[in-house]
C-alpha cells in the first residue's frame, strides 16, 4: 500500500469512529424526547447532597406529592436528613438515602441502574441554583443517555456561580462514564468539588 494511501485509510478510520460517537450522542436527545412522551409528570425526587436547604426545599415540595419516592444522593448528615423530612411527616419507607456518591458526576452515575431497574423515567432533580448548571449538563449525558427525563428545581443559595472550567470537566467525565462506564472520579483533583 502506498503512503497516501494509508493516510487516506487513517482519515477514514477517524471520520468513521467520530461519527460512530457522534450518532451516539445524537441518541440522548431522542431518549429524552421518549422519556418525556411516556412520562410527562415526574414520578420521583432526586436531591443531589450537599447542603441542608435542599433537603428542606424538597420535603416541603414532597408533601403535595406523596407517591413520589425521594431519592437522596449522598446528604452531609444522614440523620438531620432523615428528621428533616420526617419532620414533614415523610415516612422513613419513601425516603432513599445513598451514600456511595463521592462528587456530582457519581451522584449520578451510583444512582441511574436504580432509577431504570424501578423503570423511573422522569425525575425532579433538586440542586442548589449555583450548582444547577453543572447537575443539568451531567444529567443530561448520564441520565439522558439511560432514557431518564428531568425537571430541575433551584434551591435558592447565596453562593458564585460555578466556574465553566468545573462544568466542562464533568461533561468529560460523565462522557467517559458512557462510554467506559467509569467517571473518573480518581483524577477529579484537577479542580476540587465544593
Amino acid at each position: 500500500m502506498k503512503w497516501y494511501d494509508r493516510r487516506k485509510l487513517k482519515k477514514y478510520w477517524f471520520l468513521a469512529i467520530t461519527g460512530f460517537i457522534f450518532s451516539l450522542l445524537l441518541i440522548i436527545p431522542v431518549r429524552l424526547a421518549i422519556a418525556i412522551n411516556q412520562a410527562p409528570q415526574p414520578q420521583a425526587f432526586f436531591i443531589l447532597g450537599g447542603e441542608p436547604a435542599r433537603e428542606k426545599s424538597a420535603a416541603e415540595l414532597a408533601r403535595w406529592y406523596p407517591s413520589l419516592d425521594i431519592w437522596v444522593s449522598s446528604p452531609p448528615n444522614l440523620k438531620q436528613t432523615r428528621k428533616t423530612f420526617q419532620a414533614v411527616n415523610i415516612p422513613d419507607t419513601q425516603v432513599n438515602i445513598d451514600m456511595r456518591a463521592i462528587d456530582t458526576v457519581t451522584n449520578f452515575t451510583s444512582l441511574v441502574a436504580d432509577f431504570k431497574q424501578r423503570q423511573i423515567q422522569h425525575l425532579y432533580l433538586i440542586t442548589s441554583d449555583f450548582h444547577m448548571p453543572r447537575a443539568k449538563a451531567i444529567a443530561i449525558i448520564v441520565l439522558g443517555s439511560q432514557g431518564i427525563a428531568f425537571t430541575p428545581i433551584s434551591v435558592p443559595s447565596k453562593h458564585p456561580e460555578e466556574s465553566t472550567i468545573r462544568i466542562v470537566r464533568d461533561v468529560v467525565r460523565s462522557l467517559v462514564w458512557v462510554f467506559t462506564g467509569r467517571t473518573g472520579a480518581s483524577f477529579k483533583t484537577i479542580i476540587d468539588e465544593p
